[in-house]
């Protein structure tokens, strides 16, 4: 859920259109075949791309500028490396007062995961984090995490049910606490530059600010297809994504040892890592839900997936098992 690096995660996502690719204006090849507009950087951290095929040069500029203004105003409230940012505030002070809006807003969401998959999904793990990079900053080879009261001291700081907010301010019980955003802020962004894009009248579209939604379905009323590269095997799982989100999370994003036993998914009740073996993806209705239900999902067995996916209609879970995707929920193949 943190740390400086491009999330490409355990299984990385790609789409078929290289990229981020928003294609708007009806579903004729020539309105397909309009000009490029393309911008390339960053969000959060992660690889980003905007791929306009339009009409009008200017006004995808133009609308370029939009989405990408709206992408960088988050980012100074959730970055964890702008030393400006109001997550860098609040993490510092423990306290932060008249937070913004979009910040509440992503906090209620993490209440939300946080309950459905019973504190797996835990924000305050920042402090594991700490605890890691500081073991492992001065034993880069070995295998070996912290020591048993390392990880206790940290978990003493780790517990969403510590974080009190309202509209007035957002405060920490325990001194020395601190949050990462990194497992649902890419998500949410994405959700945020689809709104800006429905409003602005697009109806097809397959936006990645780190997280990949679809914005209905092609221009040509295809699906989009998604491939999900399974790390393990190399192998390659499509999925059709008309109207939704699809993201996947394991081990593999970062690894602070060789062999990958200590990542950067911490088991908040544990303070241990993810499995190396483990990588789930998850489609869901927004960029939120599925970057966030990834991030939990990766920490936990097919059963306690199970039990979360039962409490709402709006996700479906995927595991690689045997060189295939296969739907934890049902056991089918995607």
């Amino acid at each position: 859920m943190q740390g400086t690096f491009d999330r490409r995660k355990f299984i990385a996502i790609s789409a078929a259109a290289a990229g981020l690719s928003v294609v708007p204006f009806g579903t004729s090849k020539k309105a397909v075949a309009g000009q490029v507009v393309e911008w390339r950087g960053t969000s959060l951290g992660a690889v980003a791309t905007i791929r306009l095929h339009h009409r009008d040069r200017t006004a995808a500029q133009r609308l370029i500028r939009q989405v990408v203004g709206e992408a960088r105003r988050l980012e100074h409230v959730f970055s964890l490396y702008r030393y400006d940012s109001s997550l860098c505030e609040l993490n510092r002070r423990g306290v932060l007062l008249a937070p913004p809006a979009d910040l509440l807003e992503l906090l209620a969401a993490c209440d939300h995961v946080w309950h459905l998959t019973s504190g797996v999904f835990d924000p305050t793990v920042q402090a594991l984090w700490r605890c890691y990079a500081e073991h492992f900053a001065g034993r880069p080879v070995t295998s070996e995490g912290p020591s048993a009261n390392a990880r206790q001291r940290a978990l003493e700081l780790v517990g969403w049910g510590n974080v009190r907010f309202d509209r007035d301010k957002i405060v920490f019980a325990r001194k020395g606490m601190a949050l990462t955003l990194n497992g649902i802020a890419q998500g949410y962004i994405t959700d945020r530059v689809v709104d800006r894009l429905r409003a602005s009248g697009l109806n097809n579209c397959l936006v990645d600010m780190g997280e990949l939604r679809a914005l209905g379905p092609r221009p040509d009323n295809r699906p989009w297809h998604v491939a999900v590269e399974d790390a393990q095997s190399n192998a390659t799982h499509p999925l059709s994504l008309t109207d939704g989100a699809v993201a996947s999370s394991g081990a593999y994003g970062y690894r602070f040892d060789p062999e990958g036993t200590c990542n950067h998914l911490f088991n908040p009740l544990t303070g241990a890592c993810a499995q190396t073996s483990r990588g789930v993806t998850v489609v869901a209705d927004t960029a939120t839900m599925a970057d966030a239900l990834s991030t939990a999902f990766a920490l936990m067995d097919n059963d306690a997936v199970r039990s979360a996916l039962a409490q709402t209609s709006h996700a479906k879970a995927y595991a690689a098992e045997a060189g295939q995707l296969r739907e934890i929920s049902t056991g089918k193949g995607a």
